[in-house]
């Protein structure tokens, strides 16, 4: 099989989204199969293209399951949601243009989105190729932007749901990547002339890439944390994550020498917590490492935990959570009970949830973790073994296998 996959981020880019795709597509290609990858020039980690792709607007090359094409990704500020289309339109008519023009036959389109304009390129590379389309859907917009209030004008919501339903109508197949987002899709494609299926396809690991590493790190010596036990957390530092929830719990334990807080991640409201931390000794605020450092990063922390705000854990599932888990440490999950991490923590047994936005449950979760290292070695030993049966990138990988199979079986 032959794949054409439009995605914003490839290895070696940092999101975690490129990370994921990466992944897959190794899979995929340790299967049999073949990929042409149309993605951007390496950019998320600063916001500017990583230097020594700088000068060429395009680049061709190759990676283990096929060819990849990499474009201008037009990175904007962060900070401002006009940018911010601007560059997604801009990267998204380039990625139609490049998948339009892709050679050879093609079996299937995966378009990942955000941004959700790359499905409108991916319907127009599949219509070229004439093939079927999954859509990819890693975060539903623009629920999670409305609930978390970078998008307030009606009009903009109003814009943004009709593309969304547009691509919907167009796609073979929506993935998605838990039981709550299927059910977010489901009820907005309900009645649609041409549904698409929506398919569930949790997000993989790479296990060999991630696994327990001893605590001891050159990443802990760098930041002087010595034999403290470390609250860590890893990735994105916008409006959707409940970051505050770390200044509190630092605040609180000011007078807890044993305790560390670590944010090791970039975006919109870096500013803010490097603001906050300066009146606060036991919390480091750290950007981005180096790809290769990740599951030295990963093993620096004895707690690493996910902040997601109020009311979006059914249209959002942290892929940093799996890779916590992958890394042999336990997570404290701040998260809408009942959503998808919230579940798998209790069915794995590696860590605990507790209600989002609320500083006392985080802290006494902390600090009951902090005062258990054995409990934290049992629960990291369960989140990996966990990860190992369902979350390996071959899994994931013969599961869009059988998806695809499927959709190219229909009469």
């Amino acid at each position: 099989m032959r794949l054409l996959v439009i995605t914003p981020h490839f290895a070696p880019d940092t999101a975690p989204t490129g990370d994921v795709v990466t992944a897959v597509v190794g899979a995929l290609g340790r299967l049999g199969h073949e990929a042409h990858v149309v993605t951007s020039l390496p950019w998320y980690a600063d916001h500017r293209i990583t230097e020594g792709w700088r000068g060429r607007p395009v680049r061709r090359g190759h990676h283990e399951a096929g060819t990849v094409t990499r474009l201008h990704p037009f990175p904007t500020d962060k900070a401002s949601l006009v940018s911010r289309v601007l560059g997604f339109a801009g990267f998204s008519g380039l990625a139609a243009v490049a998948g339009i023009g892709a050679r050879g036959r093609f079996d299937a389109v995966l378009a990942l989105s955000p941004p959700l304009s790359l499905g409108v390129a991916g319907w127009l590379a599949a219509r070229r190729h004439r093939c079927p389309l999954v859509l990819d859907i890693q975060d539903v917009f623009p629920d999670v932007a409305v609930e978390v209030g970078a998008i307030t004008s009606p009009r903009l919501i109003g814009m943004s749901s009709r593309l969304e339903r547009f691509c919907y109508g167009r796609a073979d197949a929506v993935r998605v990547l838990s039981d709550d987002l299927a059910a977010n899709v489901g009820a907005k494609v309900a009645g649609m002339a041409h549904a698409p299926r929506v398919e569930v396809i949790p997000n993989p690991v790479d296990t060999t890439f991630v696994t327990p590493l001893g605590r001891d790190t050159a990443y802990r010596r760098e930041l002087g944390l010595s034999d403290r036990t470390v609250v860590m957390y890893a990735g994105n530092l916008g409006h959707s994550q409940s970051l505050d929830l770390l200044v509190e719990a630092a605040r609180r334990h000011a007078d807890r020498p044993d305790i560390a807080y670590v944010v090791n991640g970039g975006g919109v409201m870096a500013d803010h917590l490097t603001a906050a931390a300066q009146d606060l000794p036991n919390l480091s605020v750290v950007g981005y490492q180096p790809a290769d450092r990740v599951p030295e990063v990963l093993a620096t922390a004895d707690i690493h935990v996910v902040l997601l705000k109020a009311g979006l854990g059914s249209s959002s599932v942290p892929s940093k959570a799996f890779s916590a888990l992958a890394a042999g440490r336990p997570l404290i999950a701040s998260i809408d009970p009942g959503t998808e991490v919230a579940r798998v923590v209790a069915e794995s047994g590696a860590g605990t949830a507790v209600p989002p936005d609320d500083p006392d449950a985080f802290v006494a979760a902390v600090e009951r973790l902090a005062d258990d290292p054995d409990g934290r070695r049992r629960m990291g030993e369960a989140g990996r073994a966990w990860i190992e049966q369902r979350r390996s990138p071959e899994s994931v990988a013969a599961a869009f296998v059988v998806l695809l199979e499927e959709l190219l079986s229909r009469p």
